[in-house]
């Protein structure tokens, strides 16, 4: 059984996917809605899966499902969904609002590279504005076995971020994963904030593979596909990591962020473990979701 197993789809449970006639599209789009696919995405699904199944001549609800599976999936595929890690240093600044998983997300996330993927991982806390963020991240780096750069509550995030990529530089260190202060309270501040932060990324280290990520949660649905919008406008975001995809039924919000967005999901959250994290698999999300 794959992390994927652990979405729940109830979204369907009234849909009778045997009888394919007009009262089963209508229901169809009102429960891809429903599960936050969107009211654009869901009625361009259904108006497609229309024309397969008349084009196919499809007959049976396994085919069906495929057929939505397929149209489902072109959907989401709107890039990469690997890690550019390409350099040594590759820079990973991961920003997000707060409560959405973001520490731990990290700490998960350096736990798989180390782990999984060989790489030398080092943590920079240059969330220096909430209170104990330092604190939280350091006991993530213990967990993942990973090092860590970290300063005061208070301090320069720029100066943490600084000091973070000379100690990878000097350490041969693979991939410096950058927590961020998560708070919406200003678009004019926060962008002047992650500015800063990619400034001393592009002179410190010019020729990093760099990813800009934005941490959401699934259960919030489309109130954080508002978030992300903004996020998107200010940071020019290269993935998602969707966290608490195995706390909602609504797991439509993938395909709503990569049609609205144009940005792929890259990693999901379904759980509390520090393996609880892996990377986006359009199809096997599917055969989970359908």
């Amino acid at each position: 059984m794959g992390i994927f197993s652990k979405i729940k789809k109830a979204w369907y449970d009234t849909i009778v996917w045997e009888m394919i006639d007009e009262e089963f599209y209508e229901t169809l789009e009102e429960n891809l809605i429903m599960a936050d696919l969107g009211a654009g995405a869901a009625a361009d699904a259904v108006k497609r899966l229309r024309e397969v199944v008349y084009d196919k001549s499809i007959q049976n609800g396994e085919g069906v499902k495929q057929a939505l599976r397929d149209i489902l999936e072109e959907k989401l595929t709107v890039g990469s969904t690997a890690l550019d890690l390409s350099t040594k240093p590759s820079v990973v600044l991961v920003i997000g609002v707060n409560g959405v998983g973001k520490t731990t997300s990290i700490g998960k996330l350096a736990d798989r590279l180390r782990r999984k993927e060989k790489k030398r991982v080092l943590l920079c806390a240059a969330d220096t504005f909430r209170a104990a963020a330092g604190d939280q991240l350091e006991i993530w780096a213990d967990r993942a076995k990973c090092e860590i750069v970290r300063s005061k509550e208070g301090a320069d995030p720029g100066a943490v971020l600084f000091d973070a990529l000379s100690a990878a530089k000097a350490r041969g260190v693979d991939v410096v994963l950058c927590d961020t202060a998560g708070r919406l309270h200003n678009k004019a501040n926060l962008m002047a904030e992650l500015g800063k932060l990619r400034k001393i990324i592009d002179r410190e280290a010019p020729d990093a593979a760099k990813e800009t990520l934005l941490v959401l949660d699934a259960t919030t649905g489309q109130n954080g596909l508002q978030q992300a919008k903004v996020f998107k406008e200010i940071a020019g975001l290269t993935g998602i990591i969707l966290t608490k995809l195995d706390g909602t039924a609504k797991g439509g919000i993938c395909v709503a962020i990569a049609q609205e967005l144009g940005v792929p999901v890259k990693y999901v959250g379904l759980g509390e473990g520090i393996d609880d994290l892996e990377p986006f698999d359009a199809k096997e999300f599917l055969k989970n979701f359908i």
